[in-house]
């Protein structure tokens, strides 16, 4: 239950503290992580408070403009899959969406707040305190005191657990906690992309706009900007497709139609000669960061200029009432990078490439998927190392749980950008549908420490991941797959468990990975993957390469299992609903298999360490 406690009236810097109210979970930032991670929570019976400093939810996907997103169109995970199955509705369907010509799923910005306020308002558990500024964070004697201020007052949240959902990393940075930031030396990351000494450097952030079609004939060219140059944009129309070999063309309405959103309205977020704007201001205070931002603000509104005035849209105008501010423009930037703090695992990038020969199995800890390209905005930054991102070839993959938890803090965990993330990979993790799948596991990962009573670092990892699969979202990144299929649970647990490995192929802007369900099972893949797990498989070498029979499995679990019978095995069939009938001569695919052994030897109680190694 929430705890309303009256204190006596005092002023605090000049506010007046009047109230203080107790929650099981408080969430710093309303944005995409910190709104899925409230609304997971929320449905799990965590009396859960996020404080927001603007008066919407969604952060980058809505509060600064990002409303085309990257990635995961094939992977409707959780929170993410819920989202876009709300703007195919109000949009008339996924073809609606479609829109620009790399994203699969462009929307307005308001209409994405106002998705993500409906779901989170059917939330009996979830508060929301809008247009709050969070001052102060305390965590003593095992609760963590937030001072925050709203409408000139000062309020008091207490709370056992925190996420720091803010988009730089703030709450985490105030406790002292270790955290890098810039780009990584290649031997200390164990990269061999990275640079070979580390840096400052980061990603170039971008104060998008949202811009609306009047009509031909009509003028809604802005102002002359201050310090405006047509010269600092010449080479705006100039697009090659980074994942192909094809030359540049000068294509402006191609250059535009890249953020294409429905109802003749363009996000202009363009990398190339456009809007992106260096500065690294994530250690400023907030006064500096101010100044920061607004230089990049003004830097997109030369942009806006040059597109008006120099390439003929002049009928393209800032989108009035798109967003509640006095300028038509989002209220926040759009960040790429963060602190990046020091995990209990850290996702670097042979976890991507190579899950399944990285030296730990941090696969089998997954709890977030990605299947968007490595992609780095270095063009406004002449000192940034000419490396080539996009050109580092990788499957789609997913994030390990662990790198959601800092080393040295019991009570605190990490979203947005600011996971334990080498500087490389958070080229991929930053992308929305992700963060909105670390935050919609944070709030699970928060929920089962505090019915476990345990701190982060000795929850289930197979806990959270059992109940991220009752939410619909994925643990693994297999494509081929679907939360609406009855046997998804079954097949992401094999998957997750290393009984089969998925087949990952780096493929264009979606990359994938492929289980393959109806592939048929080989014994020995069967018997190594389970060989992990049960020590009665450790030196069993009689499985071979032929394809798995029902009388080989029922061969093999009996060597865990002595009392499994066929008909144990035929019951198992009938329950899960699996085509056709079981019979000893049936040659086994990869679902079925994965269904049976789920049935019988429910695998995925075996917990796993924070490196994917069974205890």
């Amino acid at each position: 239950m929430k705890k309303i406690c009256l204190i006596a009236f005092f002023i605090l810097g000049g506010f007046t503290v009047f109230a203080q109210e107790s929650y099981d979970l408080i969430i710093v930032g309303g944005g995409a992580s910190g709104t899925a991670a409230g609304i997971s929570a929320g449905r799990l019976g965590t009396k859960t408070l996020i404080i927001e400093p603007s008066p919407w939810l969604g952060g980058m996907l809505t509060s600064a403009g990002v409303s085309a997103i990257d990635g995961n169109h094939r992977l409707p995970s959780g929170i993410w899959g819920e989202f876009k199955a709300a703007l195919e509705v109000y949009y008339g369907g996924a073809d609606k969406l479609a829109t620009g010509w790399v994203s699969n799923t462009l929307f307005e910005p308001k209409v994405g707040n106002e998705i993500l306020k409906k779901m989170a308002s059917g939330v009996e558990n979830l508060n929301i305190s809008f247009e709050s500024e969070w001052k102060t964070a305390e965590y003593k004697a095992g609760h963590w005191t937030v001072y925050f201020s709203k409408n000139g007052k000062m309020e008091i949240a207490i709370a056992p657990l925190l996420i720091d959902a803010t988009e730089l990393g703030d709450v985490a940075a105030a406790q002292g906690l270790p955290y890098r930031l810039g780009m990584d030396a290649r031997d200390e990351i164990r990269e061999e992309f990275a640079p070979e000494e580390a840096n400052n450097i980061i990603q170039d952030l971008t104060f998008v706009a949202t811009l609306q079609d009047y009509g031909l004939g009509a003028d809604k060219t802005i102002p002359k900007p201050d310090n405006y140059d047509p010269s600092e944009f010449d080479c705006a129309c100039a697009h090659s497709d980074p994942t192909t070999d094809n030359a540049p063309t000068l294509d402006c309405g191609k250059m535009l139609d890249y953020g294409k959103l429905p109802n003749g309205k363009y996000m202009i977020n363009w990398p190339n000669c456009g809007n992106d704007h260096y500065v690294n201001l994530v250690e400023l205070s907030h006064e500096e960061r101010a100044i920061e931002i607004e230089k990049a603000k003004q830097t997109t509104l030369r942009f806006v200029y040059y597109i008006q005035q120099e390439l003929g849209f002049k009928h393209l105008g800032l989108a009035e009432n798109e967003y509640p501010t006095a300028d038509d423009l989002p209220m926040i930037p759009y960040h790429r990078e963060s602190r990046r703090y020091l995990g209990l695992v850290d996702f670097t990038l042979p976890y991507v490439r190579t899950p399944y020969a990285a030296p730990s199995p941090l696969f089998r800890t997954g709890v977030a998927v990605g299947d968007y390209t490595i992609d780095h905005h270095h063009k406004k930054n002449p000192d940034a190392p000419a490396i080539d991102f996009i050109k580092i070839r990788v499957p789609s993959y997913n994030v390990p749980l662990g790198a959601l938890i800092p080393k040295n803090h019991p009570a605190l965990i990490l979203v947005e950008k600011s996971i334990s993330v080498s500087n490389i990979v958070n080229g991929a993790s930053r992308l929305q549908p992700v963060v909105l799948g670390i935050g919609h596991a944070a709030g699970i990962l928060a929920t089962v420490a505090l019915k476990e009573k345990k701190p982060l670092s000795e929850v289930s990892i197979r806990r959270v991941q059992q109940l991220l699969l009752e939410q619909n979202a994925y643990i693994m990144p297999f494509l081929d797959m679907s939360p609406a299929d009855p046997h998804f649970q079954s097949m992401q647990k094999a998957g997750a468990a290393g009984i089969f490995n998925g087949e990952g192929v780096p493929y264009l802007w979606a990359n994938q990975t492929w289980f393959y369900s109806d592939r048929l099972a080989t014994e020995y893949e069967v018997v190594d993957g389970l060989r992990s797990m049960y020590p009665q498989l450790k030196e069993f070498w009689g499985a071979s390469g032929d394809y798995l029979s029902g009388l080989r499995l029922l061969t093999f679990l009996q060597l865990i299992r002595p009392e499994l019978t066929a008909e144990n095995l035929g019951m198992a069939w009938k329950n899960a609903v699996l085509d056709g009938d079981f019979s000893l001569e049936k040659k086994l695919n990869r679902r079925e298999v994965s269904v049976l052994l789920d049935e019988v030897l429910d695998f995925f109680v075996i917990e796993v360490d924070w490196r994917g190694n069974y205890f």
